[in-house]
């Protein structure tokens, strides 16, 4: 996960003010996005969980980072995706366990990847529209060294920015990757066998 920062202004503005004005001008239009302000407020959550890591845990970091994980991603649209046309076929029992299984892995994850804190720090960066999406770049800035994230964020009908994907160094897409590995594991067991492996993956990362 990592954030980049870019300094956007006008021509006109560089003439006026001069060059000293940019990056507080940019800093402001990034800051006012509604998509990458819920970046930032994830960010946030996740780098004062790896603060007290050692302290809290596995399973105090999961606690802390479970509501912030539902706030920001869209789990349900996410999952659905994941799973692919076999979801409108399947039960609404089978939806639902498949659900909390991605809810429960993908928390899980975040807890186990985001451990300790050694001086690490989030920069949230450009935000690229995407048709009726946006692309809120980001860095983890650990050591000197940056890793590049995007996160791919649509507006829910209730007005909402939430995360649909999240794009490693630039072009890795988290979602279609998974959407890879549950394919062959829902052509031989279906939702049962997927939710299992989910389950399984959770169990691996602690949770």
């Amino acid at each position: 996960m990592r954030p980049v920062t870019s300094a956007l202004c006008a021509l006109a503005l560089v003439g006026a003010v001069g060059p000293a004005a940019l990056v507080p001008v940019a800093a402001l239009a990034q800051a006012s996005d509604p998509a990458a302000q819920q970046v930032q407020r994830f960010d946030d959550t996740l780098l004062a969980a790896m603060k007290q890591g050692r302290s809290l845990g596995f399973r105090g970091r999961y606690s802390r980072l479970e509501p912030a994980v539902k706030e920001t991603f869209d789990l349900p649209l996410m999952i659905r995706f994941a799973v692919g046309q076999s979801w409108s076929t399947m039960s609404p029992s089978d939806q639902s366990a498949l659900l909390a299984a991605f809810t429960r892995y993908s928390t899980s994850t975040w807890a186990k990847n985001f451990s300790s804190y050694s001086g690490q720090r989030f920069e949230v960066g450009k935000v690229d529209t995407r048709g009726p999406d946006k692309l809120v770049h980001t860095q983890l800035i650990s050591s000197g060294e940056a890793t590049d994230l995007a996160y791919r964020m649509r507006q829910t009908t209730s007005g909402q920015w939430k995360v649909i994907d999240v794009y490693f160094n630039g072009s890795i897409s988290q979602l279609s990757q998974q959407r890879a590995d549950y394919a062959s594991t829902l052509a031989s067991g279906g939702a049962p066998a997927l939710v299992k492996k989910i389950n399984d993956l959770s169990d691996k990362a602690g949770g």
